[in-house]
């Protein structure tokens, strides 16, 4: 067992590189046989790379098709979350006077297992599904269930990218606290700083996100 682990973690640095150096673009099938010739290891250890960067948000698997690479458009990635933007501040705007006491205590617990999560490194795939349920969780009471539904398939294409930011922007510490900031705000009904907050918190993400692959793009130029 312990062979195969190195030799998937060996696997899985390397693909991890070429990804996001955009040797392979997005939507390349990464076939399993073809990638255990390449680095001379059986598919056992491929398999697992290939999960490990499917957590990450680099690989997807698609039924009957395979492993596919994601698409890493810094466009599209500021296009959606340029909508977050638009529509969680608006949800936000609308839910924050209609919260409860029991709304925001749920909302703080989901938070708590979300922090939990990233403080332990673990859970990865689940990063972002705690974060969307805290988010939600605040963006409920709002009414506006054509708004949730579109932040919500906003959140299932922005997912890879999000698990993205907190993996390799160092910046999960910044994330809890604003995520802290925010609850507070809405539990003192501060409706214009908790927005403004909102708004910066999505830009921030994708700013960071923006930057990892352009720095490896500009790595690979170099």
């Amino acid at each position: 067992m312990a062979s195969f682990k190195t030799r998937a973690q060996h696997v899985a640095d390397d693909l991890r590189k070429r990804i996001l150096s955009g040797e392979f673009k997005g939507a390349t099938q990464l076939r399993q046989d073809a990638l255990a010739r390449d680095y001379d290891v059986s598919r056992i250890p491929v398999r697992e790379a290939l999960l490990t960067l499917e957590a990450e948000g680099l690989v997807e698997f698609h039924p009957h098709r395979g492993a596919f690479t994601t698409e890493l458009s810094t466009t599209t990635i500021r296009e959606l979350f340029d909508l977050r933007v638009l529509l969680e501040c608006r949800a936000l705007g609308e839910a924050i006077p209609k919260l409860t006491p029991d709304e925001l205590d749920r909302a703080e617990r989901l938070l708590d297992q979300y922090d939990a999560a990233l403080d332990s490194g673990r859970d990865i795939d689940n990063w972002s599904d705690l974060n969307f349920a805290f988010h939600t969780a605040l963006y409920g009471p709002a009414q506006l269930p054509e708004t949730l539904a579109m932040i919500g398939q906003l959140n299932t294409k922005c997912d890879r990218y999000i698990r993205m930011q907190l993996l390799y922007t160092q910046e999960i510490q910044k994330a809890e606290k604003e995520h802290r900031e925010l609850l507070d705000l809405a539990r003192t009904k501060d409706i214009d700083t908790a927005c403004a907050l909102l708004a910066r918190h999505i830009r921030d993400a994708c700013d960071g996100i923006v930057t990892v692959l352009e720095n490896s793009l500009n790595s690979l130029n170099s």
